[in-house]
């Protein structure tokens, strides 16, 4: 069965931060919604995290000489940031877009992409 990645790259971590107990529940349980309707079209969540906070994060990109540069701090700076993701399988990639739009009652963005099997 195809896997896919739910990412949420757009999530407001300050608005996360100063978020009540009560509002973040509301994230929790659309994102368990999400995962209900997923599998009413055949489809299962099969992981997946949240990330700690981009603060947390190291950067590495390629200097000179493809030596790799060292920088505290995400490789975009700003308030919004992929702040998780979900693995998924679903044979209807349709399917799955339709059981994602729930998501974006609690997340301005979501993006999914088919994942490559090494």
């Amino acid at each position: 069965m195809p896997q896919y990645a739910v990412m949420f790259p757009a999530d407001n971590e300050a608005e996360w931060g100063a978020a009540s107990e009560a509002e973040r529940q509301v994230t929790f349980d659309t994102d368990y919604e999400f995962g209900q309707r997923l599998a009413a079209r055949g489809g299962a969540v099969t992981g997946g995290a949240g990330l700690q906070d981009s603060r947390h994060a190291r950067t590495l990109t390629r200097g000179s000489g493809s030596e790799a540069v060292v920088a505290d701090g995400p490789w975009r700076q700003g308030d919004e940031q992929l702040t998780g993701f979900f693995l998924v399988t679903c044979d209807d990639y349709d399917a799955l877009v339709e059981a994602a739009q729930v998501l974006v009652q609690v997340h301005p963005v979501v993006e999914i992409r088919p994942v490559t099997e090494f």
